[in-house]
């Protein structure tokens, strides 16, 4: 797809990936739209991209705030191009010590809220007779850590949804792609759902390997201009396929 004049949607714009994304698209041309639930933090954003950007506060596991989103964009831009769900939120604990609540608030966060937000865009596209959608997974899908089972479930679960629909959704016009990033140097570590303490510990022993969030981000805009299925970013020596 060609990315200049394109409308971009972004989930948890705010920080890290997302806000990396949403500098990416607009350099590249695009119309960004961004969603999160700090408004402060979109506005900020906002006003350093220029007059193309749309931020909208939005919790998106709140489907009727999902609805809106949408409907404000597609009434300023008359289209939604690009939908890429990068809102998300980790969690560590053994299988014992996993809280059942806060595990369904992590499945609705990160597996749930991704579906209801193509559920929103899908019909647009299929109007528009074209689409792309990117769902942000995560490098610990392809492979095993002790503590981790909750995170890359629910992560595992958005693999399996994108695939579907990307074979689903193809007579349409619309790609479904992936993007496993590795490590990033973000705030995702400090807002874990639960097992703060381990999270941080991994994130002191994981910054001299990180990557920056401008790497996903670039990697985001090429699935856009591409269509593929999947790419990760996680380097051969810890069970992936990026070189870099």
């Amino acid at each position: 797809m060609e990315i200049k004049n394109s409308v971009v949607l972004i989930t948890g714009a705010s920080s890290g990936i997302g806000e990396a994304t949403a500098r990416a698209v607009v350099q590249a041309g695009a119309q960004a739209v961004l969603l999160a639930r700090r408004q402060d933090r979109l506005d900020d954003l906002a006003k350093t991209l220029g007059n193309d950007v749309l931020a909208l506060p939005c919790d998106v596991t709140n489907p009727i705030e999902v609805q809106k989103a949408v409907q404000i964009a597609q009434e300023k831009y008359g289209r939604i191009d690009v939908l890429i769900n990068n809102a998300g939120q980790g969690l560590y604990a053994t299988i014992e010590d996993i809280g059942i609540e806060d595990f369904r608030k992590l499945l609705n966060l990160n597996t749930v809220a991704p579906l209801n937000m193509m559920q929103a865009v899908i019909p647009l596209m299929r109007k528009q007779q074209a689409g792309c959608i990117i769902n942000v997974s995560s490098g610990a899908t392809l492979a095993t850590y002790p503590g981790s089972a909750a995170y890359t479930s629910s992560k595992s679960a958005l693999n399996m949804i994108s695939k579907v629909a990307r074979l689903e959704l193809a007579d349409a016009g619309i790609t479904v792609s992936l993007l496993h990033p590795f490590m990033t140097a973000t705030e995702f570590y400090g807002s874990v759902k639960s097992g703060l303490n381990t999270s941080k510990e991994q994130e002191a022993g994981a910054m001299s390997i990180a990557h920056q969030p401008s790497l996903a981000a670039q990697m985001m805009v090429n699935l856009i201009k591409t269509g593929d299925e999947e790419v990760d970013l996680v380097p051969k020596e810890y069970g992936g396929s990026f070189e870099g």
